[in-house]
């Protein structure tokens, strides 16, 4: 593709006043192929559009010289970046001019994209969206937190919204084979870092929200405007945000829809669209009972806690205001699994206590996770739980409080301490936690205490690091990633008997 047909695609005026137009040089050519995208100097080829962000790590504008010797046709920088040889595309906000001119070139795209933000919830949900539309028979995928899902793969990304450029790869590569219908996670980084913009969003979701990333936001409102971000920007005119409607910030999020004018459909029990009237605990699941433009539901979901129930909804939701039909869609709730991660039942001990694994790394996913399984528990519900380095610390004492208020037998460990001492971190959890409150760092020791301690009527829940395959430890060129999964550790603790 042309430069210059591709910024008549993306509807950028290639002109000086617009561009840095002066700085073309050698080699650079407004009219000359565009070859590919790139964030990543080494990854430069002739013809490449090169984007040079300022980050907290690096500096892209570093890059910028080596970039254009590679080959690069243009870059991408702020108005005050030094660009030779290379058309300068100058703005404010490179990354979203970035995903602008990029959005074009990864073609095609899977006609139906929907994408869900929330502090919890998100990958749960985007994955049991994609198994509704599945038994509904279309070719459908996910991507987020696990990698980008299909029937017949997993393919890991490592991050919940992986980088512009990849993020559109994938699209474009799933289009190729088939896909039609994708939902995605929005992080607030991603949101905020431009990393999903350009493909046509029909529908987007909104799960909750509560304290998370507060290393990285200035506090709880700029937290929330990264998430609104996929209301305010991102969905297409006329497109629908679906939202749970029973979270403490839900009428806020209603109403940056409504004034961005796009068609509300809220889940909940104060949900207008689809309304949940009843919800009953049951062995390994839950019967719901549902109200949907005027016809009562009664359903058997597959999955334990009132959590996972809200995420099942307002998947519901979004394939409902993407073209779903009705009784297909809550038919297929009553078949859905559990995702990798979430409240996963890992292993039945050698005495047959349960142990589920769950991501629950926020004190509000922490305490989600423990009322989920306090229905299900006989005799002690066991809790075995850390936090992480190098992230919010604040969070750190609110979490061992959840935990010493609804666990019977609390037991802080080590959660990828980073580069921060793990002790210390310990430390700061403990300080929230009554004094029966135990501490074991090494967590497959901790994991084994636990799991030995549970008697016949108990349940551990191991919280956390849910899909996680890695310990780290350590921080710039000294990390490490030592292998460690919750689920193979708990298994193994649990004896060949109890697998």
């Amino acid at each position: 593709m042309k430069l210059t047909a591709l910024c008549a695609a993306a509807g950028i005026p290639l002109a000086e006043g617009s561009l840095s137009a002066s700085n073309l040089a050698g080699s650079a050519d407004e009219t000359g192929n565009v070859t590919g995208f790139a964030i990543d100097h080494r990854k430069v080829a002739p013809g490449t559009v090169f984007g040079a962000f300022r980050g907290t790590k690096f500096n892209g504008e570093d890059y910028i010289a080596a970039a254009v010797k590679a080959g690069a046709i243009a870059v991408v920088a702020h108005p005050d970046a030094k660009v030779e040889g290379a058309v300068h595309f100058a703005d404010p906000e490179p990354r979203r001019l970035f995903a602008r001119l990029a959005a074009p070139f990864f073609q095609p795209v899977p006609e139906t994209l929907v994408a869900v933000t929330g502090t919890n919830g998100k990958t749960s949900t985007v994955e049991l969206t994609r198994q509704i539309w599945r038994m509904a028979g279309q070719r459908a995928a996910s991507i987020g937190t696990l990698g980008v899902t299909t029937s017949d793969e997993t393919v890991s990304t490592g991050l919940t919204t992986p980088d512009i450029v990849t993020f559109l790869a994938n699209l474009t590569g799933l289009a190729r084979e088939g896909v039609t219908h994708v939902a995605y996670e929005a992080s607030s980084h991603g949101l905020s870092q431009y990393r999903i913009e350009g493909p046509r969003v029909s529908v987007g979701a909104f799960t909750n929200l509560s304290r998370d990333h507060l290393d990285y936001h200035a506090d709880m409102d700029d937290y929330f405007a990264a998430k609104m971000r996929l209301f305010d920007e991102v969905v297409v005119d006329g497109g629908t945000a679906v939202i749970w409607a029973d979270d403490a910030w839900s009428d806020k999020a209603i109403a940056h829809a409504e004034r961005r004018g796009l068609k509300t459909f809220t889940v909940g029990a104060k949900g207008t669209s689809i309304r949940l009237s009843g919800r009953k605990p049951g062995g390994l699941g839950q019967k719901l009972e549902l109200e949907h433009e005027g016809k009562a539901y009664v359903l058997e979901l597959p999955l334990i806690g009132a959590y996972q129930a809200a995420n099942a909804l307002v998947a519901a939701g979004l394939v409902l205001a993407s073209g779903g039909d009705a009784h297909t869609t809550f038919d297929a709730l009553k078949r859905l699994v559990t995702v990798r991660g979430r409240l996963e039942r890992a292993a039945i001990s050698s005495v047959g206590a349960p142990v589920y694994v769950d991501y629950a790394h926020t004190p509000d996913a922490l305490e989600a996770a423990i009322a989920a399984l306090r229905p299900h528990v006989e005799g002690r519900l066991i809790v075995v739980f850390g936090a992480g380095g190098d992230r919010d610390q604040g969070k750190r004492p609110d979490m061992g409080r959840v935990a010493s208020e609804g666990a019977d037998v609390a037991i802080v460990t080590d959660d990828n301490p980073r580069g921060e001492d793990p002790a210390a971190i310990r430390a700061m959890v403990l300080a929230g936690m009554g004094k029966d409150a135990r501490e074991i760092g090494d967590r497959r020791e901790a994991i084994g205490a636990a799991i030995a301690e549970a008697g016949r009527g108990d349940i551990v829940l191991i919280a956390g690091k849910g899909h996680e395959q890695g310990q780290i430890i350590g921080s710039g060129d000294s990390v490490r990633v030592l292998p460690f999964d919750d689920v193979t550790v708990a298994r193994e603790m649990s004896g060949p008997q109890g697998r």
